[in-house]
């Protein structure tokens, strides 16, 4: 699910930090894969293994280039920092 993507996003339609991430990155034009997890088949087994890997809350989770960035406080502040987009840049997924 992770590895063939150059972006990924697990998501709850209900979480409204879900909404902000995945806004963050449709803004910069990224298409990102998006797993809502409350409206697919294994969505509580995925937020299971999110827990396992150490994400907590278990959404909104992100990986970029097949690797575990993590959360909405995590993905900011590599926004902030200005690490995000350089880090799009190299896993293909923006190409400014």
């Amino acid at each position: 699910m992770i590895s063939e993507k150059s972006v990924v996003i697990f998501s709850k339609n209900s979480c409204c930090m879900s909404h902000t991430i995945k806004t963050l990155f449709l803004d910069f034009g990224v298409n990102p894969t998006i797993y809502e997890l409350d409206e697919i088949t294994r969505g509580k087994e995925i937020e299971q293994a999110l827990a396992q890997l150490g994400c907590s809350p278990t959404v909104p989770v992100v990986f970029i280039g097949g690797q575990l960035v993590g959360g909405a406080n995590q993905v900011m502040s590599l926004h902030l920092n200005r690490s995000l987009i350089p880090m799009l840049k190299r896993a293909g997924a923006l190409w400014l």
